[in-house]
């Protein structure tokens, strides 16, 4: 196998360039890209990065990747697949890259929904998937999410049906860091039409501790129309460098890559990524370091009587008792950037999780902020 069989990537469209994305190379990777008129020393809290960037080997196999610029990283792209296949036990074949796990969302859009096709979702959710819906001429079935802001799975499986093309799960979702719990994933995954692809977007996997969570991977060897969507972006610090991949079936994947684009894979984030999954104490230390900083936020909040979502990722809803927008501006007025207001939830913010000294200041201008509206 080359890796010329296997395509690479489409840059992420700017259809939804309006959503915030986050676009910036974190700490230790280059300058930061702020949003237009945000002060060059912003707190950035406002698109789930990782405040303390990419581990020492990424970093160094950056370095070192220079080196080959002119060249095609064919062997890289090859290496990663290989390494990615082995991690999840599946053969090369069943591995797509994406520029980002946003890529692979418009990828699956374009691979399995058209007009008189539908896509079943929860709102809110991350919205690409939906957005590139639209595109395709699909009909977006949106379904609001539990009490407990939580995917509503029962409903999810009642609107599939013959139409179905696409479901979308976000496990843990964003933006309410909420879970599907294993047991309610298999129920769901094993009754969903077989005829509908259900793509399971594990973008905050590393992040969760809890015990009645478990990874779409569980299910891949049975089912043939799952497909399962990671990224580099988050845990692994390489938002800046996009980078994500899915792993599904020999046909699914092969469906879904049809839609990528020949060869686009840039040398220094494989060099970096191939380094990232060697690198299981880092993803440990992240992990302790987003929990120990969110644990902290919700006594601050709790100290308030303030109501959170209990959150399984690394950001944190906080209710804020009325329209977002005004305070999403007076915190900007502040240097801090934090999440976009949700259309469906107007009346709460989403904060991504920083360091220890980032959040203390963001905590303190919740305080003022509230207080003086």
């Amino acid at each position: 196998m080359t890796s010329r069989s296997l395509l690479s990537r489409r840059q992420f469209a700017s259809t939804l360039a309006g959503a915030g994305f986050g676009l910036g190379l974190r700490p230790g990777v280059g300058e930061a890209s702020l949003p237009p008129g945000a002060p060059a020393d912003a707190i950035q809290l406002n698109s789930n990065e990782n405040p303390y960037g990419p581990s020492p080997r990424a970093l160094d196999a950056l370095a070192r990747a220079q080196t080959g610029a002119a060249r095609y990283p064919d062997a890289a792209e090859r290496q990663l697949y290989e390494a990615l296949a082995a991690m999840h036990g599946v053969a090369p074949e069943q591995v797509v890259l994406g520029c980002g796990s946003g890529e692979i969302l418009q990828m699956a859009d374009m691979a399995f929904l058209r007009p008189g096709r539908t896509l079943v979702a929860c709102e809110p959710t991350f919205e690409a998937v939906l957005g590139y819906a639209r595109v395709t001429g699909a009909e977006a079935i949106k379904l609001p999410l539990t009490a407990d802001s939580r995917h509503d799975l029962p409903r999810m499986l009642a609107a599939c049906n013959e139409r179905t093309g696409l479901v979308y799960v976000c496990n843990p979702n964003n933006p309410t860091g909420t879970l599907v719990t294993r047991d309610e994933l298999a129920f769901f995954l094993e009754r969903v039409p077989r005829t509908a692809v259900v793509l399971v977007d594990e973008a905050y996997h590393h992040f969760v501790d809890d015990q009645a969570y478990a990874s779409a991977f569980e299910w891949l060897p049975r089912l043939p129309n799952l497909l399962v969507v990671r990224t580099f972006s988050k845990v692994y610090g390489l938002a800046g460098l996009r980078l994500g991949y899915a792993v599904g079936s020999r046909e699914t994947i092969q469906a879904v890559r049809a839609h990528a684009a020949f060869d686009n894979a840039n040398a220094g984030v494989l060099a970096a990524a191939l380094a990232s999954v060697s690198d299981s104490d880092h993803v440990a230390r992240q992990r302790a370091l987003n929990r120990e900083a969110r644990a902290w936020v919700c006594r601050e909040l709790d100290k308030d009587g303030r109501r959170y979502i209990p959150s399984h990722a690394n950001f944190l809803m906080i209710e804020a008792g009325r329209d977002v927008g005004p305070l999403i501006e007076a915190f900007g007025q502040r240097r801090i950037l934090v999440g976009r207001r949700f259309p469906s939830m107007p009346g709460w913010l989403r904060v991504s999780i920083g360091t220890q000294d980032e959040m203390r200041t963001f905590v303190d201008a919740l305080r003022a902020i509230l207080a003086a509206a």
